[in-house]
């Protein structure tokens, strides 16, 4: 199950946070969201370590926690998605498949002529765009 999708600028500003839990967790998750960016910045600073191939995308598990796995994705303008995840046997082409559907829509969401380039991104469409793929990921693991 889903528990938290981010996206993250490419200064670490965090342009999206969105938590499927209860309240109490979320404090905990903003943490989560926020030290896999020490991870990604290592993986895109020293690609020979742990990726073959120099155009991915995909950064694939960045760790995993006691209670978590924590997944992430980087766009071509250094933007940073990531997933946060309560499910311990993912496939990495279900993640894929999430992650290409949820740069689709952070790319609509940018897209908008009234959007800001660089600032939080509060479109309810969006939003619900999101929640779609997020349920959506949920069935397609589950079968």
């Amino acid at each position: 199950m889903i528990v938290c999708v981010a996206v993250v600028g490419h200064q670490n500003n965090p342009l999206y946070i969105q938590s499927f839990t209860e309240a109490d967790d979320v404090l905990k998750l903003h943490h989560i969201v926020h030290c896999s960016l020490d991870v990604v910045d290592e993986r895109v600073n020293n690609p020979k370590k742990s990726s073959p191939t120099l155009n991915e995308t995909f950064l694939g598990l960045l760790y995993p926690t006691e209670n978590y796995k924590v997944y992430g994705y980087l766009t071509n303008t250094k933007v940073k998605l990531i997933l946060v995840t309560t499910d311990l046997d993912v496939r990495d082409a279900d993640v894929r498949n999430f992650f290409r559907k949820f740069h689709a829509a952070y790319v609509d969401a940018v897209s908008n002529p009234f959007h800001v380039p660089g600032k939080k991104i509060t479109s309810r469409t969006f939003a619900e765009r999101v929640s779609t793929i997020v349920k959506s990921f949920g069935l397609s693991s589950a079968s």
